[in-house]
């Protein structure tokens, strides 16, 4: 009989033990969650033609055109066809690091061999990646940038 209830207080004290330790660890864990696990960002997307050429410039001045710019902000796309002018930029957007991935690519018909399409992707005011491209006709360049860390 008393093997029993020392066998019986073992298995209480051992389960007490387990039941103590389950709780440690999940304070424990909860201590370590960070909630601010995510940030805001300011980004921004550009894309530019340097048309550069023979010199003195023809004239009238040749210059190169967009054919599409294509931007997306997590599984958020938006397509710009024709857009006017040299330069384009998608103006300051306000991004949460949550939605990790960030990507641009842009299209453009360019007069001369030594002529230049650059992209860039602006995180928080400053160059996070740029392309550029360099070549006559009709020139692509694309990049990507991710919040998360690798």
């Amino acid at each position: 009989m008393k093997q029993f209830y020392k066998s019986k207080s073992l298995l209480r004290l051992s389960f007490l033990f387990t039941v103590l330790f389950s709780a440690i660890l999940v304070v424990n864990s909860c201590k370590k969650d960070d909630d601010d696990e995510f940030t805001d960002h300011i980004i921004q997307f550009e894309a530019k033609i340097n048309t550069k050429g023979p010199n003195p410039p023809a004239n009238p001045p040749v210059t190169g055109t967009f054919s599409t710019v294509v931007t997306q902000i997590g599984t958020g796309q938006s397509t710009t066809f024709n857009p006017t002018g040299t330069t384009w930029s998608s103006g300051e957007q306000f991004v949460s690091s949550s939605q990790a991935q960030l990507n641009l690519a842009a299209n453009a018909v360019l007069p001369y061999s030594d002529s230049e399409l650059i992209i860039n992707i602006y995180v928080d005011g400053e160059v996070a990646k740029t392309k550029k491209v360099v070549g006559s006709g009709t020139q692509s360049a694309s990049i990507s940038y991710s919040f998360l860390e690798l």
